[in-house]
């Protein structure tokens, strides 16, 4: 399973924290490296001297004199630097139990006493403490009080290193914010353009390179705009063209003899469905965001559709169950959206067709349902049958001119909806509409 970011912001901001992570780790290195380990090595003479000082009695100084040093004088001298020896069953040494050992210090003192040592740290009231046992000596303990060296000095380290990376995941959530807002903008005027609508130019903002993607999108909208205008002025000129002889040949056939009536009526009956046919097509191409959106009933719609076929020998089961929430949509679009079905069902529903209509369990969407006992549709053709032009003849006849369940599907995608296509176990086939609600004009 894909676990990295998807989104450019989250990759980006990603990125810049993993940056930063690595220059932090990185900082730490070298300090460590490059101070702190040269000073604890300073540090570590200057104690071992200390802790020399107390175990060895003769001291050879640089001019070859050797100077003795009596126990009392030793112990005089270390107690000024805060050196402090104690028995290891006593009760000051029981902070030597409880200590961290250090095993940098303690290979480092061993190495230089040439004894092994242990070094141990703890945390004291006001500064830290270190507890030194060597194995040579194991009678007492040394404790070197660290008075320099304070637990609260690591604290404002961490806070200002936190603040930092904060304030630099900060600036770079907000630059990466202002770079996207152009992205975003052209997203939405994408969008707009996909359901049918074409907003005013994008303004060109951002980086160059943004500028550059916005003139190309906005060269494009517009050349879609110019070729759904002609290709609506075309079909209305091929609309209004065809139109005119078909009329004519009505009008021709309505002055003809009785004698020819049989005929009459099937001329009538041709240029009946050329209309239907054109209607059809004009259905098809029409495009419903042009027109504001309303609040519409489902249960409304349902009632309309089924009493204006009411037809000898349907029956037509209407089941309209609660409806939750306002459905915002084109009435005139939707209607001709059941309308379409209802009809396709009563054609091939063999006297028997339902209409539902309710909410879903989370009351975010309404559906509507048509349902016919006819011969169904084969699993194979299912997926094609809302294609322009696709009929689903093996099982269901050959009627019609295809574009019912296109025009159907075109309507439901422009209102935001979604179309599902299966087949009753009882027979017959079953379409369901499924639209959001509570959307309102401002997504229209």
């Amino acid at each position: 399973m894909r676990m990295s970011p998807r989104t450019n912001f989250a990759r980006t901001l990603l990125i810049l924290a993993g940056l930063l992570i690595a220059s932090q780790v990185f900082s730490y290195l070298t300090i460590v490296n490059y101070a702190l380990l040269p000073s604890l090595q300073q540090f570590n003479k200057i104690l071992a001297f200390e802790v020399r000082l107390m175990l060895e009695e003769d001291w050879t100084l640089k001019d070859g004199e050797v100077l003795h040093l009596g126990e009392p004088v030793r112990r005089q001298l270390l107690e000024q630097i805060g050196v402090t020896l104690h028995a290891p069953n006593s009760d000051a040494a029981g902070a030597y139990q409880d200590a961290m050992q250090i095993d940098y210090l303690s290979a480092r003192m061993s190495e230089e006493l040439g004894t092994p040592t242990e070094v141990r740290l703890v945390s004291g009231e006001d500064s830290y403490v270190l507890w030194l046992k060597f194995d040579a000596i194991d009678d007492f303990l040394m404790r070197i009080p660290l008075s320099e060296l304070h637990q609260d000095d690591f604290a404002p380290l961490f806070q200002y290193s936190l603040i930092i990376a904060l304030l630099v995941i900060a600036g770079g959530w907000l630059f990466i914010k202002m770079q996207n807002r152009p992205l975003v903008t052209l997203e939405r005027a994408a969008l707009d353009v996909a359901e049918g609508r074409f907003p005013e130019p994008v303004a060109p903002k951002g980086a160059s390179e943004i500028q550059a993607v916005t003139v190309a999108f906005n060269k494009m909208s517009a050349g879609i705009r110019k070729l759904e205008e002609d290709r609506a002025l075309l079909m209305a000129g091929v609309s209004h063209d065809l139109r005119t002889p078909l009329t004519r040949i009505r009008l021709a056939t309505e002055m003809m003899s009785p004698d020819d009536e049989y005929l009459a009526d099937s001329i009538t009956k041709d240029t009946e469905e050329c209309n239907e046919i054109i209607n059809q097509f004009m259905d098809y191409l029409r495009a419903v965001q042009q027109q504001d959106p309303d609040p519409v009933d489902l249960a409304s719609i349902c009632r309309d559709v089924a009493n204006s076929q009411q037809l000898v020998g349907i029956e037509m089961d209407t089941e309209l169950l609660p409806l939750y929430g306002e459905l915002y949509a084109n009435s005139v679009a939707l209607k001709r959206a059941v309308t379409n079905l209802v009809v396709n069902a009563v054609r091939y529903g063999n006297g028997w067709v339902r209409i539902r209509c309710g909410s879903t369990a989370d009351h975010t969407h309404q559906w509507i349902e048509v349902e016919d006992n006819g011969p169904g549709i084969d699993a194979s053709l299912e997926a094609s049958l809302f294609q322009p032009f696709t009929r689903g003849d093996s099982a269901r006849g050959s009627e019609g001119t295809g574009l019912g369940l296109a025009i159907v599907k075109r309507i439901v995608e422009q209102l935001r909806g979604d179309i599902r296509l299966s087949s009753r176990t009882e027979g017959g086939l079953r379409i369901q509409m499924t639209f959001p609600v509570n959307q309102g004009r401002a997504k229209s």
